[in-house]
């Protein structure tokens, strides 16, 4: 039985993995810790939130002494640490941020960790406390593909392109840092872009989703031939699952949906599978009586091409292989079956995302 402390739990992929955790193994506790940034939301945790094993605080992981206190009250274990400020346009407008959050916020646990897991004990005469940190961070430390370049390992080196992806790679460095210097119990796993539920409306896919609801424009970067490895937010869960319960000790492993896909692409196969939506189903073309999906099935006229991001990474592929010799993972979705999983959830829990837009609005 473990004690989770999950940070950044009230986030997108955080709240998929407390939901997960929990149903996967009942008879463990989570803790979740989150600041309830703009992208924090407890609506997400709502399907776990009458669970006995769960329980949720409301700081910041800056807080040194309020993550210490949780180390003791509740006698965590396992720390997975997803709290960061995660989205690359908001890092180039203001960075500050990310470097506050991704890299003082993590060295915050990093330092609460080695003293209440290695430190308290040692002072009393004791061995350290088992424990594992696993730090979850990104393929975007790794920097940027050609079209022909091999996929990311783990020995890839870190060449990371925006604010964002540097404050991530210092991260990295740290967890390692902290784990050859004071023998911290630490994994980290770089993940590919995640799609699925809860996912924050400013992001590609559920904003193409919901803009074509509400017949606005599905804005293109560039020429839209960037690609991404996209990993469903499931498959990511069960990847980390895998490198906490079996990783060892100080390595770092690669979770990634082994499915490249150009934006333009994506973007396409959206509006597609949004018009196909609308044709099969009367009650949303009731609803959303004026997208172009339910005039006239045309929601690919909605697609707009905007000035291209500042220093925008044209592809990241990440190869698992390592992750699947040594841990067995397999992604068990394809971006066509996960992306009719994720249409199907944003459809049919239209009052998450709107709660969110309409308070953007505010």
């Amino acid at each position: 039985m473990k004690t989770l402390l999950v940070t950044g739990g009230a986030g997108f992929i955080g709240s998929n993995f407390v939901q997960y955790w929990l149903k996967t193994y009942p008879q463990d506790k989570v803790v979740v810790l989150d600041a309830l940034t703009y992208a924090g939301n407890l609506a997400s945790l709502k399907p776990v939130e009458n669970n006995a094993n769960y329980s949720f605080c409301h700081g910041n992981i800056c807080d040194t002494d309020l993550v210490e206190s949780l180390l003791t009250e509740h006698n965590i274990d396992t720390i997975v640490h997803f709290a960061a400020e995660s989205h690359v346009d908001r890092s180039i407008d203001g960075p500050d941020a990310f470097i506050e959050t991704n890299i003082i916020g993590t060295h915050s646990l990093l330092k609460a960790s080695k003293k209440i897991w290695i430190d308290a004990p040692k002072s009393k005469g004791e061995a350290p406390l088992t424990h594992r940190f696993h730090h979850v961070s990104t393929d975007e430390v790794y920097g940027d593909l050609g079209p022909e370049d091999p996929a990311f390992t783990e020995e890839t080196p870190y060449t990371p392109s925006s604010p964002y992806s540097a404050s991530k790679a210092a991260s990295d460095h740290l967890v390692r840092a902290y784990h050859h210097t004071y023998g911290l119990e630490v994994t980290t796993s770089n993940c590919s872009n995640n799609y699925g539920p809860y996912h924050f409306p400013e992001k590609l896919i559920p904003l193409v989703l919901t803009n074509i609801l509400f017949d606005k424009p599905l804005p293109i970067y560039g020429n839209g031939q960037q690609i991404r490895d996209w990993l469903y937010v499931t498959d990511h869960a069960r990847g980390i699952d895998l490198v906490i319960n079996k990783g060892r000790l100080g390595e770092c492993y690669n979770i990634g949906g082994i499915n490249e896909w150009a934006n333009i692409d994506i973007v396409n196969l959206i509006c597609e599978l949004m018009d196909e939506s609308f044709k099969t189903n009367p009650e949303l073309a009731a609803k959303y009586p004026n997208a172009k999906s339910a005039i006239a099935s045309a929601s690919k006229e909605l697609i707009t091409y905007v000035t291209d991001r500042a220093g925008h990474d044209q592809r990241y592929a990440i190869n698992p292989t390592k992750s699947n010799t040594e841990l067995g993972y397999v992604p068990q979705e394809s971006f066509e079956t996960g992306i009719r999983k994720t249409i199907s959830w944003y459809l049919n829990n239209d009052q998450w995302w709107t709660d969110l837009l309409q308070g953007a609005d505010k």
